[in-house]
This record gives C-alpha cells, sequence and structure tokens, in this order.
C-alpha cells in the first residue's frame, strides 16, 4: 500500500511532523522517571544533578539548532502516551517530581516510548535519526550502567558516533557510572567528556572521576 500523506488541511492530529534536518541530535533517555524500583532511591540524588546539567546543555544545544527526542519507557503502561507518562511523573513529590518538569518536552522536541532497555529495540529511534540525517547522537539520561550503556551499544553497531556527557547521566553508585562511562570509551569509542568541557565534535577520551 503506498505510503499517504495527509493534505495540508487536516486535521491537526493528523498533519505530517515536519522533521527537522541535523547532523547532531540530542537523545534523552529515561529521565521522565517514577524511579520506583528497587535500589532507586541510591540513584535519585545524582539523576538531579545530572537532570540539571542536561537542562543546561539542552538549551546550549537548542540555541545551536540541534534537535532532542526523548526516548522513555513506558514502565509497562501499554494503554499510555508519552503526555501520560510526563504527567504522572510531574505530579510526583520530590526529586522525582522535580526532574520531570525540569526537563519536560519542549513543542518542537519528538518522543518515543520503548519497551525495553535500548532506546533503539523495538522503537523508531533509528528510523527517526536517519530522516532527521543524523550522524552523531548526544546521549543523555538514566541509568549510566543500564539504558545509556545498552542505547549506546546499539547506536554503535547502527555506525553513528556518540557522546555520552559524563555529568549528564547518572548510575547507583560513582563506581558503577565510571566502570560505564569508561566501557561506552573504550569498546563503543564514544566521547564521555563532560557537557562542561564544549559541545564540539565527539572525540574519545580519558574517563575523569565523576559523583554519581
Amino acid at each position: 500500500m503506498p505510503r499517504h500523506t495527509p493534505p495540508a488541511d487536516a486535521e491537526p492530529a493528523l498533519r505530517a511532523t515536519p522533521l527537522p534536518r541535523a547532523e547532531r541530535v540530542l537523545v534523552l533517555v529515561d529521565f521522565i522517571n517514577p524511579l520506583d524500583f528497587p535500589g532507586a532511591e541510591r540513584l535519585v540524588p545524582g539523576a538531579l544533578r545530572a537532570a540539571r546539567a542536561t537542562a543546561r546543555l539542552k538549551a546550549r544545544l537548542a540555541q545551536a539548532g540541534v534537535p532532542a527526542i526523548y526516548a522513555n519507557d513506558h514502565y509497562g503502561t501499554w494503554h499510555a502516551e508519552f503526555s501520560d507518562v510526563l504527567r504522572a511523573c510531574q505530579a510526583l513529590p520530590g526529586p522525582r517530581g522535580q526532574i520531570a518538569r525540569l526537563l519536560a518536552p519542549a513543542p518542537q522536541d519528538l518522543t518515543i516510548l520503548k519497551p525495553r532497555h535500548s532506546a533503539f529495540f523495538a522503537t523508531p529511534l533509528d528510523l527517526l535519526l536517519r530522516q532527521m540525517q543524523a550522524r552523531e547522537i548526544v546521549l543523555v539520561g538514566l541509568a549510566t550502567d543500564m539504558c545509556v550503556q545498552l542505547t549506546t551499544a546499539e547506536a554503535y553497531m547502527h555506525g553513528y558516533s556518540v557522546w555520552v556527557p559524563s555529568d549528564c547521566t547518572a548510575a547507583e553508585t560513582p563506581e558503577a557510572k565510571r566502570r560505564a562511562l569508561r566501557h561506552m570509551a573504550t569498546v563503543m569509542k564514544c566521547a564521555v567528556r563532560a557537557s562542561t568541557a564544549g559541545a564540539g565534535p565527539s572525540r574519545a577520551g580519558r574517563v575523569a572521576a565523576q559523583p554519581g
């Protein structure tokens, strides 16, 4: 069946989304998060620090014309849309709600839900990135040693250059974060410099000690 594009005068909800063209794209993984799993209490402080650093980086990248895609877990709620997950997390007390409010998507940001750890697995992320003509991913989110690391592995296999700003991710322990960043830098050839070190082209480098 040929692909159908709704006419320009179609209902707003049925109009095709114009995708930006950009060599670099910011991908935010699982920041909109109830953080209610075992061990999450150890992740929360670092997650809030990472969210604040990410908000600053996202603003700088947006000024440079870098689009953002949110790739977020749906936490088993197969009936939910991204907006449902966002509203539920924003209503949470303390840092969990604060993170969701701080990093709520802007109107122009794209959002997808993912069923498993990697943002590529069973999602349209690769299709979106290729239609946007992206070559580099700036990957941020939770947790460094799980969903971020597994997304990085698939990005590497898909041929993307990846920068994982070390201050824009968090894990349950500082050591878990350091190990994950070291693995991504050495095996997946990612850049892991902090967001404050600049936003130039990716280049792999030594993993500095980072707070959890």
